[in-house]
């Protein structure tokens, strides 16, 4: 289980006025003036065994047990020349209202998390539940335990820290991620309402394409196999140029067209996956700092040609259909620049 903050929970106290006016407040009411309630006892002279006094075997040295009852939580290690400071300047910005010393903790915890999500979730996920520990109220800490969550499977989790970031920061950007986390919780029909809470053209370019991923991933829980493929037929699904998202998308877009027994159209596109992951890894080795990478050249036209036919989507005119219907950018929008691969 997580250890998440409390919150601003009020402690009891022995004259707290909730048990002074009236109604239930439990046992706290159950109290004499001359001490608190004692339980009766039952025939035979013995107490009820709910008010028994808990009997535990002495130790062995004869000393009183003094161990807490909670068990004590260990915070990951975390290495001498990592110190927070390689956050980025907005995130370092956000821990500004925690004192010095938690700030310190927590940034290092972040830095570790972020750097170990890939090669070992799960300990990138003990490192952002100690982050959570000392900086639960600010939104980047309970965004990364929810993503950190997801990645391990721990889907309710997941649900429930992205629900608290979306409410902190109003931040709609982890809404795939909270429609994939009802799907993994076996909630298909939950997914797809939480997707269409949102209007998609309010979204991020890469979210709406995430968005339609998950959503098709939902399709498919349902058996709705056709209309899983028309989620990912959008404006980004363009054959020719590769984004940053790209590769997810050919993907997805693959895997529905092998469900539907498509298998050379699902080849053609599991093919541009690759091409457009190759090509995205030599631009960034190249120094381009770029998500966009023309894929023209890449491509040989046989490979293009091949599915053009009626059955394959027509991304010139679906980016003017679904520009036009719900006001998504045209994967070459203006200010959008693109390398030859």
């Amino acid at each position: 289980m997580s250890e998440t903050p409390r919150g601003d929970r009020r402690p009891w106290r022995r004259d707290d006025e909730r048990g002074r006016r009236g109604g239930s407040a439990g046992p706290r009411q159950a109290r004499r003036a001359g001490g608190p309630e004692r339980a009766k006892p039952e025939r035979g002279g013995k107490p009820h065994p709910a008010f028994a006094p808990r009997r535990t075997a002495p130790p062995e040295d004869g000393q009183p047990d003094t161990k807490s009852v909670r068990p004590r939580i260990v915070d990951p290690s975390v290495p001498d020349a990592v110190t927070g400071k390689e956050l980025p300047r907005d995130v370092r910005a956000e821990l500004r209202t925690l004192t010095a010393e938690n700030q310190e903790f927590v940034s290092k915890h972040l830095v570790m998390a972020a750097r170990l999500i890939d090669e070992d979730p799960a300990l990138a996920h003990r490192h952002a539940l100690s982050a959570s520990r000392k900086g639960g109220r600010i939104g980047v800490v309970r965004e990364t335990l929810g993503i950190t969550a997801y990645r391990v499977g721990d889907f309710a989790l997941a649900l429930r820290e992205l629900r608290t970031y979306r409410r902190i920061s109003g931040s709609d950007d982890q809404l795939p991620l909270m429609v994939d986390s009802e799907r993994g919780l076996g909630r298909p029909e939950r997914a797809l309402e939480l997707a269409r809470s949102v209007p998609r053209g309010t979204l991020p370019v890469a979210v709406q394409v995430e968005l339609a991923i998950a959503m098709s991933g939902a399709r498919l829980d349902l058996g709705q196999t056709e209309a899983a493929l028309a989620e990912l037929e959008i404006p980004q699904l363009d054959p020719d140029t590769a984004y940053s998202w790209s590769p997810g998308l050919f993907d997805a877009y693959a895997a529905v067209l092998e469900e539907l027994g498509r298998a050379e159209e699902a080849a053609t596109w599991y093919r541009r996956a690759d091409i457009a992951t190759a090509a995205l890894q030599g631009d960034a080795e190249d120094g381009d700092e770029e998500d966009i990478v023309e894929l023209v050249a890449e491509a040989e036209s046989d490979d293009l040609a091949e599915t053009t036919g009626p059955d394959a989507p027509d991304p010139d005119a679906s980016d003017a259909e679904a520009g036009e219907a719900d006001g998504a950018p045209a994967p070459d929008a203006p200010g959008d620049t693109g390398t030859e691969a």
